[in-house]
């Protein structure tokens, strides 16, 4: 079996092996995935943090052996962007990438923050991490602070508290407990919303009963009722609510 570690700051994840296919999801520094299968330019992957797959230029993965993830896998950046430098040349690495050496390819971090075996801690330390995404604009299978989707926002946030979540909405779905009524809830709780023929395609963190943020058009702040999401611009419902499910 082999193993790569991605040397960019996001590489994308595509759905075949050309640059022209739909993105799918991305890779941050230091994710390890392995290898199943291959072209002349790409690799098929599948993800070890959460099952996923697709494919990836050779030349954003450098192969690394077995141990890698469990040592290298620990320390994980929280700054939203953070500047360093590899192999002398510098780079910007989004919260969630993985701190450090893939083979020749040595990081040096300048002044930033990182968490070590991270865990939830408080309220307070979820709140700092969500806002800290404000304004990230919506990207289609995107998961960095340069561009990210509604299930890879929640799936980065629940990342650095140290919980580990799948990757689309509909997969986030089936995890964790239900939470009966809205006005249950409590912050960090997940909101998920169905399209008209009942299939999950949303999913929002819940502030409070009446507050959700979520990334759609950019990571924003918004009211939610028992039917779904209000715009706090237009005061138009944008999204329809299906269930709530309780993660922490």
């Amino acid at each position: 079996m082999n193993y790569a570690a991605t040397i960019v700051s996001v590489a994308p994840l595509r759905y075949e092996a050309s640059h022209k296919s739909e993105m799918i999801n991305q890779l941050l520094f230091g994710e390890c995935v392995i290898i199943t299968d291959s072209t002349k330019d790409f690799f098929k992957v599948t993800c070890l943090y959460d099952g996923y797959e697709g494919w990836c230029a050779k030349n954003q993965l450098a192969e690394v052996d077995e141990n890698f993830y469990t040592t290298n896998h620990q320390k994980i950046i929280t700054t939203s962007i953070a500047e360093a430098t590899c192999n002398g040349q510098n780079m910007y690495l989004s919260s969630g990438s993985f701190i450090g050496c893939i083979n020749h390819h040595q990081l040096n971090i300048g002044n930033t923050n990182f968490v070590f075996n991270n865990t939830y801690t408080s309220p307070i330390h979820l709140q700092k991490i969500m806002f800290s995404y404000i304004n990230t604009p919506y990207l289609w299978g995107g998961k960095s602070i340069f561009g990210i989707d509604c299930s890879g926002f929640v799936q980065q946030v629940y990342k650095l508290l140290g919980i580990p979540l799948k990757r689309d909405a509909h997969q986030q779905a089936e995890q964790g407990n239900i939470v009966g009524f809205l006005q249950e809830a409590t912050m960090g709780d997940l909101a998920f919303f169905d399209n008209e023929e009942g299939k999950i395609i949303h999913v929002g963190i819940l502030l409070n009963e009446s507050e959700i943020i979520h990334a759609s058009g950019q990571v924003r702040k918004d009211k939610i009722d028992n039917a779904g999401i209000i715009h706090t611009e237009t005061q138009k419902r944008t999204h329809n609510l299906r269930i709530i499910k309780r993660m922490l």
